[in-house]
């Protein structure tokens, strides 16, 4: 559960999200402590008077400082490469979503079912309900089966765009002309906001994304009724 003024990264709702915050603390230990290895050593340069003869001029020191950053550097790649290569990856999806950017709201199209598509356009200010958020409330959600895995084909209709979800750890570009695709699946039930990640223009703050991960019977019911609707 996330607080207000809390520090931090989103809880995840992914198990690639979920990933990426064990890479993030990883990372971070390891900038931490390089951070005080060099602290201690500038430390112990301006304290001491035999620093010119035993680090300066110190031939162990060199091989150390030209080794250490290079096992830093694989540390931090390993990690980082199979998190890229789970992210592309996309197996058997249950259901395909294909969301197009428009200047400025997003549209949907469920490719899976003939008739079931939809506009999402920011609720605005004086329309919210309480406990409504401000700026990331969407008149239509999208709506996906908890624990399936779903593809999303991304594209955009006049300008460049990007689809993105914090809390699934989803991120990609929206382009006219090009279908990119990435793929998430959501590790438990809640609604999770995200927006336009790109500079498209004026409105670029109005394109809420909302993502609502619901039981696989209440997704089947939500569809029946979209396309009864439509």
């Amino acid at each position: 559960m996330s607080h207000a003024s809390q520090l931090g990264l989103q809880n995840a709702a992914s198990p690639v999200m979920e990933e990426l915050l064990y890479f993030h603390d990883h990372t971070l230990m390891i900038v931490f402590l390089i951070s005080t290895l060099v602290l201690y050593i500038i430390a112990a340069m301006v304290s001491t008077k035999l620093t010119n003869k035993y680090i300066l001029d110190s031939q162990e020191v060199e091989i150390i400082w030209t080794i250490l950053p290079a096992i830093i550097l694989i540390l931090i790649a390993l990690p980082s490469l199979r998190i890229l290569y789970l992210m592309e990856e996309i197996n058997d999806p249950h259901l395909t979503i294909k969301a197009m950017g428009h200047q400025w709201y997003w549209s949907y199209e469920y490719t899976d079912y003939e008739a079931l598509e939809f506009d999402a356009y920011m609720i605005p200010t004086q329309d919210l309900t309480p406990g409504q958020f401000r700026l990331l409330e969407a008149d239509h959600r999208v709506v996906v089966p908890v624990e399936s895995p779903i593809r999303v084909l991304i594209t955009a209709a006049d300008v460049l765009h990007s689809w993105a979800v914090p809390a699934l750890g989803v991120k990609m570009d929206a382009v006219p002309g090009r279908l990119n695709q990435t793929a998430f699946i959501t590790s438990r039930p809640g609604v999770f906001y995200g927006q336009c990640s790109e500079i498209c223009g004026a409105n670029h703050s109005f394109m809420p994304v909302v993502v609502e991960s619901v039981p696989l019977e209440h997704f089947e019911n939500w569809s029946l009724m979209m396309l009864k609707d439509a």
